[in-house]
């Protein structure tokens, strides 16, 4: 099925022994006033042939602008998840930086005011922000939050070990 195979990244960092997720908030007039429940990871659609982990990469650089980049040979594989509507996400976390301040994200375009038939063009993310574990968990899409507790369960693996945990 079209449109129902994505694939992002979970950015996190570490503060003071503190792991902080990033999620984007989704741009355009159906998102404007959402906030708890309505933050995702940057990510998008498969395109074709595409890889998935390829996909991921290119959705996190359109949708950041500003953003770190990735080495696929060192990202944590964290599976897949289906949100509520069906569409299956595959994600993959990396340990980076990435200044909010700096989004720059690529735009979409709808008929906006609906009828009016004039189009306007809305950034794919309006936000970024930076979250600990209690405040990502409030955020983030439900469907999303498990990815949060995988990537978690995978640094607690790696904590002793060196390279990326085994699945």
């Amino acid at each position: 099925m079209a449109g129902m195979h994505s694939a992002g990244i979970l950015l996190f960092r570490r503060r003071g022994g503190v792991v902080e997720f990033l999620l984007v908030h989704p741009g355009g007039p159906f998102w404007r006033r959402k906030d708890a429940g309505a933050w995702t990871i940057p990510k998008g659609q498969i395109e074709g042939e595409e890889e998935a982990c390829a996909c991921a990469i290119r959705e996190m650089e359109e949708e950041l602008g500003a953003a770190p980049a990735l080495d696929p040979e060192r990202l944590i594989e964290l599976g897949s998840i289906r949100q509520r509507a069906g569409k299956v996400v595959e994600a993959w976390a990396a340990e980076a930086e990435f200044d909010p301040a700096s989004l720059a994200s690529n735009t979409f375009s709808m008929e906006w005011p609906p009828r009016s038939g004039s189009e306007q063009a809305f950034p794919e993310v309006d936000r970024a922000e930076w979250f600990d574990l209690a405040t990502a968990r409030e955020k983030i899409l439900p469907a999303q939050a498990e990815l949060l507790d995988r990537l978690l369960e995978r640094l607690e693996s790696a904590d002793g070990e060196r390279g990326v945990p085994e699945r």
